[in-house]
């Protein structure tokens, strides 16, 4: 059963799996050529970078037209339309195009060295517009306590007040009172 057919039958297999591994080497090898490698690090921020770009570049109104003229390209069978689409499509995804997108997107998003920057300013002005409040509570607070203090020193003196025999002055409390009565009302 295992004559020279089947063994010539695996060498042109091995032949070809070969051939297969090694296109498959070469095709890795052009498609890492044009991949990017960003650094661990730093990898989130170029992609999401990548992907604004992908979205701008990106509009239904550029799909849309770009697919009619496919159409009608290979409708026509005309050739050099067929080119021209392309290279028209090649020059709109170009990074030259893209260029002034990018520079006018430095200016409008910000770093985040900047954000961290704006972020610790609010934080030191929250702090600074804090302690000013706590410090005008602070000084209303003893301006009270010492109105409080003032006030309650006056009663004591006319309280406490004694006749020459040592007897309380009945009469100095009596306008006390008065006093008071006629401030509430």
């Amino acid at each position: 059963g295992r004559g020279f057919a089947f063994r010539r039958k695996q060498k042109i297999e091995r032949q070809y799996r070969k051939v297969l591994k090694k296109g498959r080497q070469v095709h890795s090898q052009q498609d890492n050529q044009f991949i990017d490698t960003y650094p661990e690090h730093l990898k989130h921020l170029y992609l999401a970078e990548e992907e604004k770009l992908k979205k701008r570049r990106r509009t239904p109104d550029d799909s849309v037209s770009s697919e009619e003229k496919l159409n009608k390209a290979s409708d026509g069978c005309d050739v050099y339309g067929y080119v021209c689409l392309m290279i028209s499509s090649v020059s709109r995804t170009c990074t030259f195009s893209s260029r002034p997108i990018v520079t006018q997107e430095k200016f409008k998003n910000k770093t985040s060295n900047q954000k961290a920057k704006e972020e610790y300013e609010k934080i030191k002005a929250e702090r600074a517009r804090k302690k000013e409040e706590a410090e005008k509570r602070k000084q209303q607070r003893e301006e009270a306590q010492r109105l409080y203090k003032q006030k309650k020193m006056e009663a004591y003196k006319i309280l406490c007040k004694k006749t020459k025999k040592g007897q309380p002055n009945l009469n100095l409390q009596v306008e006390f009172l008065l006093q008071k009565i006629q401030q509430n009302t």
